[in-house]
C-alpha cells in the first residue's frame, strides 16, 4: 500500500485529535448537552460532572490538584491570564517580570502591553543551544520581580528549560514561576510540585486533544493570586467567566489520560524516528546544522538548517511533506526566526532551516520518504545556487570582499 501524500510533519503546529478523545466527546454535543453551571437539574449535573472529571485528569497529568486548573481557550489565553493577572494584581508591591527571547509571541506581547502599564520587564538571551543561564536568571531576579516566565518547550527548536533548577531558584526567592507548556504537556513528564512551577499554561491541540481547549494551573499552596481578564458570571472560581464548552473539556481530560499512559512508548519510538531522520539526512548532505541542543529536547522535534540554499525557496520545494520554516503563528512574518536568531544562527541559515514535527500516527516509510523528498529538494536548490558553485570551487562566501565594497 502506498503512502498517502501530502505527509504530516508539523506537530508541533498542530495534532490531528485522536479518535478515542472525538468518541469521548461526542456524546456531550447532543446527548448530555446540560450547561455544566446550571445545578438545578440533572442535565446540568450531568455535564458538571465530566467537566469535574476531565478537570481531575488534566490535573493528574501534571501533579496537581483538581482545584488548581482553570479551564481556558488555548495556551495563549493561559500565558496571557498568567502574566498580565498577576502583574497587575502584584503591581502596587511588585512591578517585575523576567522573561526569555525566545518565548511564544502572546508572552512576550503581553510583556510590552504591561511595560506601557508601567512593569519593568527583563529579557534573558540564551545560549547558542537555546537554554537559558541559570547564573544570569539569578542575576536578574530582584526585590521588585513579582514573575519569573520561561517556556518548558520551545515551539521551534523544542529544547526543554532546566525546569526544577528554575522554580527551586524562584522559590528560594519568593518570586512566582510561570511556565508555557504547551509544548511540554503529553510528550515530558512533569510534576509542579517537584518543580516547583506556581503558573503553567496548556493546550489541548498541541498532544491529540480538541483546538479551542486548554488549562491554566494555578496553585493554591503556596497561593497564587490574579486578576481576571474574562468578567461575568464568576465562573472557574471567579478566574475565568464564560460557560465552559463541556466536549472540549472532554475531549482535554481524555487526550491527558490517553498520554499519561502512553507517553513513555511513545517518547522512544518518536526518539528512534527522529534518529533515523537525522541519520539520513546528515549521511547524505553536507552542511546540515541542528538548531538547538539535541539531548535536551523533545524526542518528537528536529530543527535543521542547510547551508547554500536560499531559504524563500527550499520551503516551496516542500511540496509532498508538510513542515514548517518557523512557528505557526508567525508564518506570515518575512523575517528569519526570531528564535533561531537569538541562538547566534546567522540570517541565511534561519531563512534555510526547516521544523520537522514527527507525531502520533509518523511512521517509519513517512520519515523515509521524507529523507528522499528533502535530500532531492536542497540538491536541486544549490545546483542552481551560485553561492554553492562558489564554495565548491573553494571560495569562502562568508568572508569574500566584493567589488564595490
Amino acid at each position: 500500500m502506498g503512502l498517502k501524500l501530502p505527509i504530516y510533519l508539523d506537530y508541533q503546529a498542530t495534532t490531528p485529535c485522536d479518535p478515542r478523545v472525538v468518541e469521548a466527546m461526542l456524546p456531550f454535543f447532543t446527548e448530555t448537552f446540560g450547561n455544566p453551571h446550571s445545578r438545578q437539574h440533572a442535565f446540568g449535573w450531568a455535564a458538571e460532572e465530566a467537566v469535574e472529571q476531565a478537570r481531575e485528569q488534566v490535573a493528574a497529568i501534571i501533579g496537581a490538584e483538581p482545584k488548581e486548573i482553570i479551564f481556558t481557550s488555548g495556551a495563549t489565553e493561559s500565558n496571557n491570564l498568567a502574566l498580565q493577572g498577576v502583574a497587575r494584581l502584584y503591581k502596587a508591591k511588585k512591578n517585575h517580570i523576567v522573561t526569555v527571547v525566545t518565548e511564544h509571541k502572546c508572552v512576550l506581547d503581553s510583556c510590552r502591553q504591561l511595560e506601557e502599564e508601567g512593569i519593568s520587564v527583563t529579557r534573558l538571551g540564551v545560549k547558542p543551544s537555546g537554554l537559558i543561564d541559570l547564573d544570569e536568571l539569578a542575576a536578574a531576579i530582584g526585590p521588585q520581580t513579582v514573575l519569573v516566565s520561561v517556556m518548558a518547550v520551545n515551539n521551534e527548536i523544542g529544547v526543554i528549560q532546566p525546569l526544577a533548577e528554575i522554580g527551586a531558584l524562584c522559590r528560594s526567592r519568593g518570586v512566582f514561576f510561570h511556565t508555557d507548556a504547551a509544548q511540554a504537556v503529553g510528550k515530558m513528564a512533569l510534576d509542579v510540585n517537584a518543580m516547583n512551577i506556581d503558573l503553567m499554561s496548556i493546550s489541548g491541540h498541541k498532544f491529540y486533544g480538541p483546538k479551542g481547549i486548554g488549562a491554566l494551573f494555578l496553585r493554591r499552596r503556596p497561593r497564587v493570586r490574579l486578576q481576571a481578564m474574562m468578567l461575568g458570571g464568576g465562573q472557574e472560581r471567579g478566574h475565568r467567566s464564560g460557560t465552559l464548552a463541556t466536549p472540549l473539556c472532554v475531549g482535554l481530560g481524555e487526550a491527558c489520560r490517553i498520554a499519561a499512559v502512553e507517553m513513555p512508548a511513545e517518547a522512544l519510538r518518536l526518539a528512534g524516528l527522529r534518529a533515523r531522520l537525522l541519520d539520513g539526512l546528515v549521511g547524505r548532505l553536507k552542511h546540515v546544522e541542528v538548531n538547538g541542543d539535541l539531548d535536551r529536547r523533545i524526542p518528537g522535534n528536529l530543527n535543521v538548517s542547510f547551508g547554500y540554499v536560499e531559504g524563500e525557496r527550499l520551503l516551496a520545494e516542500m511540496k509532498d511533506i508538510a513542515v514548517a520554516a518557523g512557528s505557526a503563528c508567525s508564518s506570515a512574518s518575512t523575517e528569519p526566526s526570531y528564535v533561531l536568531r537569538a541562538l547566534g544562527v546567522d540570517a541565511e541559515l534561519a531563512f534555510a532551516s526547516l521544523r520537522i514535527g514527527l507525531g502520533r500516527t509518523t511512521s517509519v516509510a513517512e520519515v523515509d520518504y521524507a529523507i528522499d523528498h528533502i535530500v532531492d529538494a536542497v540538491s536541486r536548490l544549490r545546483e542552481r545556487s551560485p553561492l554553492w558553485g562558489m564554495f565548491r570551487e573553494g571560495i569562502d562566501t562568508r568572508v569574500k570582499t566584493w567589488a564595490g565594497n
